[in-house]
This record gives structure tokens, sequence and C-alpha cells, in this order.
């Protein structure tokens, strides 16, 4: 089972083959092959990148292997 990178919640959802939804912190995960690539989701729907916080952050490996 996948945790958010940020809050550690369990409580993610797949919104996307390859982006998801953490319900807990309310940050949306986008991963493309090892890299993934965290944003915040704005009130107006826009989403802030936070990757400069996560820098180096690794996929999990239930995102690798399984899609989740």
């Amino acid at each position: 089972m996948m945790r958010c990178p940020n809050c550690n919640s369990k409580d993610i959802g797949k919104i996307g083959s390859h982006q998801f939804y953490c319900w807990s912190c309310f940050i949306e995960l986008t991963v493309n092959g090892e890299k993934m690539s965290v944003y915040q989701v704005e009130e107006d729907g826009t989403l802030s990148s936070l990757d400069d916080l996560f820098f180096n952050e690794p996929v999990p490996e239930s995102i690798q292997m399984n899609g989740m």
C-alpha cells in the first residue's frame, strides 16, 4: 500500500493513469517512470509544484510495479 510522501497517509486515490491524489493533505502526485512530481491543488484548481520540497523523493515500489 502506498503512503503519501507529505503526510504519510494511506488515503491515496488514483485519478489518472499516472496520477494520484491524497485525500488527507490534498496534494496530487504524478509518476513518470522513476520520477515523482508533487503538486498542491490551489483553491482555483490550478497546481503548484512542490518538487523543491520533495527533491529526489523515490517513487514507491507499489506505484512502479503495480501502478497502484
